[in-house]
């Protein structure tokens, strides 16, 4: 099989594509290495038909589309702060952008397109596991414009017969997350914060939770999406159905890196939900999804990799 893994040099995207060469399959990758980078793919760099341009070029997306069976749409303008501080862009790389790989795996006659939605269509409900049969409610313009993208999954669906799968992500994690941008995960901050032995910052009180997801959890749930039978139009949270605050979070990085991670405490962020946690019962039975590695071991896998990527013997990326 074919696939095409748009952000297939980003943190989530490269995964994807190691683990699809890994299985043999043809892969090309559409990035413009905005935010992803062509190290991420070191050791398969050879393997992959790689396209380097942006997803609001249409006519590169449909070469990249070229005879693909699935598309995976993973290029995305992430983070709630940025979209905070930038509109706009976010906003035509999430929905333009995604409008324009659509086209083009519609042109190609894919199978079935797989896309990145994210949790932040929830909003800040208070009702807790999130479920996909609640309504979005979206408090940031990076979850608008992801749920947007959800909206015309759909409709290509309806309207076009393009068969497309939404998988809502929750805060994924894990090896080859950058975590030198002040947009940056959270846990990707931290990690990096405990290297250089400095203060973890956390905005707000410390006691907002998360659903973290480790990345190897999300590779294996995206490419079971590529195959169910009976999921075309659907929306399906991929997550591990548990929680944890980031003041639990910096006690267990204590315990697995042997560090100080006393806090220091900012005001909370706008656009910032205080607690999440997913329900996964949906992608148990439409994907036979399970959860593969728990929190604290994702932890400490991720740990051990940024040790040896980011130790102080070695240049750090830039924070700004």
């Amino acid at each position: 099989m074919r696939y095409l893994v748009t952000g297939g040099a980003g943190f989530i995207g490269s995964a994807v594509v190691r683990e699809l060469v890994a299985r043999g399959e043809t892969v090309a990758v559409l990035d413009d290495l905005s935010a992803g980078k062509e190290s991420n793919l070191a050791g398969v760099l050879d393997r992959v038909e790689f396209h380097q341009a942006s997803i609001l070029d249409g006519e590169a997306a449909g070469r990249a589309a070229r005879d693909a069976d699935f598309v995976v749409h993973l290029a995305a303008r992430t983070s709630v702060p940025r979209s905070v501080a930038q509109p706009v862009d976010t906003n035509a790389v999430n929905v333009e952008g995604t409008l324009k790989v659509l086209i083009a795996a519609r042109e190609a006659k894919a199978r079935r397109l797989v896309y990145a939605a994210s949790s932040s269509a929830y909003g800040d409900t208070p009702t807790l596991p999130k479920v996909e049969t609640m309504p979005a409610a979206p408090v940031s313009p990076y979850g608008v414009s992801k749920f947007a993208g959800e909206l015309y999954a759909q409709v290509f669906t309806q309207v076009y017969g393009l068969e497309t799968v939404a998988l809502r992500y929750f805060n994924v994690f894990g090896p080859r997350q950058d975590p030198g941008s002040p947009y940056s995960g959270v846990l990707a901050r931290f990690l990096l914060t405990l290297i250089d032995g400095g203060e973890p910052v956390v905005y707000g009180d410390g006691e907002q939770s998360r659903d973290f997801t480790f990345v190897d959890n999300v590779v294996d749930a995206t490419l079971r999406a590529c195959a169910a039978p009976n999921v075309s139009g659907r929306v399906v949270n991929v997550a591990t159905g548990s929680r944890v605050s980031l003041n639990e979070t910096l006690g267990i990085l204590e315990r697995i890196t042997g560090r100080s991670a006393r806090a220091r405490y900012e005001p909370p962020r706008a656009g910032d939900i205080v607690h999440s946690q997913a329900g996964i019962a949906l992608a148990r039975e439409l994907l036979g999804y399970e959860p593969l590695i728990g929190f604290e071991e994702g932890l400490r896998r991720t740990w051990q990799w940024y040790q040896s990527e980011y130790s102080p013997a070695k240049s750090h990326p830039p924070k700004s």
